[in-house]
C-alpha cells in the first residue's frame, strides 16, 4: 500500500451529449465556477447522440479560464497520433497550458469495426498503443530537433517534423487494464486512468505493483507516474445509475463518500479523483462537501505518516543532467520554476537572441529574495569555478553572453515590474526583466520616455548596466545617464542598494560594467518628456561607401543633438550597389524641424526607395515585439569599436572591411550629444568623447577578428555588449586605464572570488583567494 504523494486534484467526466450541446458545456462551466480541476469527457466518435469529443474540448477550453480539459480517453485507433499530437499541442498553447491527454486502446470494436477500423488483439493492442505513445512523444519535440523517425507496425514517423513547441509537458496517461497495458503505464506513461467501478479495489492493488515494478525495470521512479481514477456515487440513500452506466461506487452522505476515498488516496496511491456525472446537484455537493473535507484529511495523514510530497523528476529529465550540478539542491521555491535540458519548456529557454545555448539548468527567480538563493544556489555548487554563470534579463544581447554550455542560467524574466514613483519626478522603477518595448508603452501616456537602443526586445537590465546607445541619444545620451539608484544583490548574497549618496562606488560601476560587480534587482530611472518624434528609414546608394560614411558621419556631427541616426550597410552583391539604411529619429514633434533636420540625410547620396517619415509617439518606434522565446542558433561572432569621427581613413578603411564580404550586418549608430555631456569619471562607461559605436557580424569568427584586428588603430575603445570576442585584451578596449584600475578595486571588495567572470572577466577567469567584503546594507 503507498501514497506516493502526488498533490490531490478532482475532477468531472461528463458525457458529450449532443442533444442539449450548451447543458454539455455548462457542466464544464460548473465545474470551473466550483474549483474542480479537471473537466473530461468520453471520446465515442461512433455514439450517434456524442459530439466530437476533440471539439468540444476546443470549446470548453475557450469558454473557460482555469480549469485544465482532458479527453476520458482518447479512443487510439479512430484518432491518428500524429494528428492527435499536434491538435493536443496546439490547444494546450491556445489554452495556456490547460490540456492533458489520456489515451486508451479502443472499446466497442463492433461499431468501430463498421467504421473501418481493423480489428486487433489484445497483443497488437498494446503494440499500437505504444507506437502511438512514441509518436505522439515525437511530435511534441521530446526527441530533439530535426526529422522524426519511429519505426512501427501500426503507427510511425517518417521523417516527420515536430508539431509546435509547448512551454509545459503534456501529461500523457493511459486507461489500460491488462498485465501487458500496465506494464506499459509503467515503462512509458505519465498516469494510469482507471475507473473503480471496472477495476474494483484489488484491481487497483495489483494494477499498482504492476506499474511500479515495470517502472522500476526501466530506470523511472515509480513516483513518475500518476495515478487516476474514475469513480461515480450518489449522495441520496437508495443506489441510481451512475455516469459511467452502472452501479455507483459510492453512496450516501459526504462523510460516507469521505470515508472511502480517504484510503484510496493514502494506501492505494490515488491522487485525482474524477467525478462521472452529468447530474449538477451531485456535481456541487461533491466540490462543496465532499473535496474541502477529503483535501483536510489527506493533508493530516501524509503529515501524520511524512510522506514524500517532493517533486518527482522523470527519468528522461535525469538522464538529460549535466555535470557539476547539484540539481537535488535547488531551493524548493525555485524548484518548481527552474528547467533542465529535458524538461519541455527548455527549448524556450534554453536560446537568446543569436546564440543557441545548452546550459545545464535555468532557474527563474520572481523577486530579490529568490534572486539571492538562486545566487548561493550556483555558488555553492561542488565545482563552481568549471561551471559557467550567466544572468539574463531580456535575452537579446548581441554578445550571446547570457547563455551558455552546461551551466547555470538565473533568468531574470519574472523580475519585469514597471512602477512610477513620482510623477513630478518623473522617476520610474523598473525591473531587469521588464522590455524596453513595455517601459516605452508604460511611459507614453504621460508623455515620457526614457532613451533604450533600437529594438523594444531589449531587456532593460543588460542595457540600463552596460551603456544604453540608443535613437534618442544624442538627445538625452546614454541609457545609464537616466538611472538614478538601483538594488543589488552581490556575490555573497547581500542586497545593497546603490546611489550616488549610497555605495556611490558601486553605483558608478554599475553603470558601464554592471555585470562585474553584482545582479541588479531594480532600477530607478529618471524618464525625460518626449511626447512625440519624427522617425525616417531612408535606402541610400553607397556604391563609394567610404565616400558615403565620410558624408554621414559629418551629417551627424553638424546636426542638432535633438537628431540620432543608425545606419545598416548591407553585404555587397555583384552587379549591384552596395545599399545602406538610415534610420534617423528627431526629438520634436514639429512637422517644420523634423524635416529640416532630415534633408541633409536625404542629400547624401541618391536614395534607391522612397523615404518614408512620420511623427509618432516613441513607443510606436521601440515597441513591444509579439511574446514568446528566442531561437538563437549557433554561436555569434560579433565585433564592437567606438571612435569620435568617421575621417576619410577611417571611412576608408571600413568601407574595406564591407567590401572584404566577412560581414553579413554592418552598423554604426551615432551617439555624442548629450552622452558627451557626461564626465568621464562619473560611470565605468568613460569612452564619452565617441560620436560613433560600430558593429559587425560574420559568419567566421577567425575571419571576422582577422579583419577586425587589422583596424585596431581607427578605434578608441568598444562597446563590451555588442563583443563576443573574450580574448584578455578586450578588456582594456572596453575600459581605458584609469577606469580599469578603478574598476578592479570595486570588483575585488564587492566580488572577490570573481563569481561574476562570465561576461568579460576583469580579473581573469581565475577565483582570488579572498573574503567577500560586503558593501553595507541600507
Amino acid at each position: 500500500m503507498t501514497d506516493y504523494g502526488h498533490p490531490l486534484r478532482f475532477g468531472t467526466f461528463v458525457t458529450p451529449s449532443a442533444q442539449d450541446p450548451e447543458t454539455t458545456v455548462g457542466l464544464a462551466r460548473l465545474a470551473e465556477d466550483l474549483g474542480y480541476d479537471l473537466v473530461t469527457f468520453q471520446d465515442h466518435p461512433y455514439q450517434p447522440r456524442f459530439l466530437d469529443t476533440w471539439t468540444l474540448l476546443s470549446y470548453v477550453a475557450s469558454a473557460t479560464e482555469r480549469i485544465h480539459v482532458a479527453p476520458d480517453v482518447v479512443n487510439v485507433p479512430m484518432r491518428q497520433p500524429a494528428v492527435l499530437a499536434r491538435a493536443a499541442a496546439s490547444l494546450d498553447l491556445l489554452s495556456d497550458g490547460r490540456v492533458d491527454l489520456a489515451l486508451g486502446a479502443g472499446a466497442f470494436w463492433d461499431a468501430m469495426v463498421s467504421m473501418g477500423v481493423e480489428r486487433l488483439t489484445p497483443g497488437e493492442s498494446v503494440d499500437a498503443l505504444a507506437e502511438a505513445v512514441d509518436v505522439i512523444r515525437a511530435i511534441w519535440g521530446e526527441d530533439g530537433d530535426g526529422e522524426l523517425f519511429v519505426p512501427g507496425r501500426h503507427h510511425r514517423l517518417d521523417g516527420a517534423t515536430a508539431g509546435p513547441a509547448t512551454t509545459r509537458r503534456i501529461p500523457l496517461w493511459l486507461g489500460a487494464l491488462g498485465p501487458r497495458m500496465l506494464r506499459l503505464v509503467g515503462e512509458k506513461a505519465d498516469g494510469w486512468l482507471p475507473s473503480l467501478g471496472r477495476v474494483g479495489l484489488d484491481g487497483l492493488r495489483a494494477g499498482n505493483a504492476r506499474i511500479d515494478e515495470a517502472a522500476t525495470a526501466v530506470g523511472r521512479d515509480a513516483r513518475e507516474v500518476t495515478r487516476l481514477l474514475n469513480v461515480s456515487g450518489t449522495f441520496d440513500a437508495a443506489p441510481a445509475a451512475s455516469g459511467l452506466g452502472g452501479a455507483p461506487d459510492l453512496v450516501g452522505p459526504p462523510e460516507a463518500w469521505v470515508e472511502r476515498l480517504l484510503p484510496l488516496v493514502l494506501e492505494e496511491g490515488v491522487s485525482t479523483l474524477i467525478l462521472a456525472t452529468d447530474d449538477e446537484r451531485t456535481t456541487r455537493r461533491f466540490a462543496e462537501d465532499v473535496a474541502p473535507a477529503l483535501r483536510d484529511a489527506v493533508a493530516a495523514g501524509r503529515a501524520a505518516s511524512g510522506t514524500d510530497t517532493s517533486r518527482v523528476v522523470p527519468l528522461a529529465v535525469r538522464a538529460a543532467r549535466r555535470d557539476g550540478i547539484a540539481y537535488g539542491d535547488v531551493p524548493a521555491s525555485l524548484a518548481e520554476r527552474a528547467v533542465e535540458p529535458g524538461d519541455a519548456a527548455y527549448g524556450g529557454v534554453r536560446s537568446n537572441y543569436l546564440r543557441g545555448g545548452s546550459p545545464g539548468l535555468v532557474l527563474r527567480p520572481r523577486d530579490t529574495a529568490e534572486v539571492v538563493e538562486a545566487l548561493a544556489f550556483a555558488r555553492a555548487q561542488p565545482i563552481t569555478r568549471t561551471v559557467p554563470l550567466s544572468v539574463r534579463s531580456g535575452g537579446h544581447g548581441i554578445s550571446g553572453r547570457s547563455t551558455n554550455d552546461g551551466g547555470i542560467v538565473l533568468d531574470l524574466g519574472a523580475l519585469d515590474a514597471i512602477e512610477v514613483l513620482d510623477d513630478d519626478a518623473r522617476l520610474v522603477r523598473v525591473g531587469p526583466g521588464a522590455r524596453w518595448g513595455g517601459v516605452a508603452a508604460a511611459l507614453a501616456p504621460r508623455g515620457w520616455a526614457i532613451t533604450s537602443g533600437d529594438s523594444g526586445g531589449v531587456g532593460v537590465g543588460g542595457l540600463a548596466t552596460a551603456g544604453g546607445i540608443g535613437f534618442l541619444g544624442r538627445a538625452h545620451g546614454l541609457t545609464i545617464d537616466h538611472v538614478h539608484a538601483v538594488e543589488v544583490v552581490l556575490a555573497d548574497g547581500s542586497v545593497v542598494r546603490a546611489s550616488a549618496d549610497e555605495n556611490p562606488d558601486l553605483f558608478w560601476a554599475v553603470r558601464g560594467a554592471g555585470s562585474q560587480v553584482g545582479i541588479v534587482t531594480s532600477f530607478e530611472l529618471v524618464a525625460d518628456e518626449v511626447s512625440a518624434v519624427g522617425f525616417a528609414q531612408m535606402v541610400h546608394d553607397a556604391s563609394d561607401l567610404a565616400g558615403f560614411l565620410e558624408r554621414w558621419g559629418a551629417t551627424v556631427e553638424t546636426s542638432p543633438r535633438d537628431t540620432t541616426s543608425f545606419l545598416i550597410v548591407g553585404r555587397p552583391r555583384p552587379g549591384q550597389p552596395v545599399v545602406a539604411q538610415s534610420m534617423t529619429m528627431v526629438d520634436s514633434a514639429d512637422p517644420d524641424t523634423v524635416l529640416a533636420r532630415l534633408q541633409p540625410f536625404a542629400a547624401i547620396s541618391p536614395l534607391l526607395a522612397q523615404a518614408t517619415a512620420q511623427i509618432v509617439p516613441y513607443d510606436a518606434v521601440v515597441s513591444a515585439p509579439a511574446p514568446g522565446p528566442h531561437g538563437g542558433q549557433g554561436e555569434p561572432v560579433s565585433r564592437s569599436g567606438l571612435l569620435e569621427h568617421l575621417t576619410p581613413e577611417a571611412s576608408a578603411r571600413l568601407a574595406g572591411l564591407v567590401a572584404s564580404g566577412d560581414t553579413y550586418f554592418f552598423q554604426i549608430r551615432s551617439t555624442g550629444g548629450a552622452a558627451s555631456d557626461v564626465p568621464v569619471e562619473a560611470t565605468a562607461y568613460a569612452h564619452r568623447s565617441a560620436n560613433f559605436s560600430v558593429v559587425a557580424m560574420g559568419a567566421s569568427r577567425s575571419r571576422l577578428d582577422a579583419r577586425w584586428d587589422a583596424l585596431a588603430d581607427v578605434f578608441e575603445g568598444m562597446y563590451l555588449s555588442f563583443d563576443t570576442d573574450r580574448r584578455p585584451e578586450r578588456v582594456s578596449d572596453a575600459f581605458p586605464p584609469a577606469t580599469l584600475e578603478r574598476l578592479r578595486e570595486v570588483k575585488r571588495r564587492v566580488d572577490p572570488t570573481n563569481v561574476f567572470r562570465d561576461n568579460l572577466p576583469i580579473l581573469g577567469p581565475d577565483p582570488v583567494d579572498e573574503p567577500v567584503e560586503a558593501v553595507p546594507a541600507r
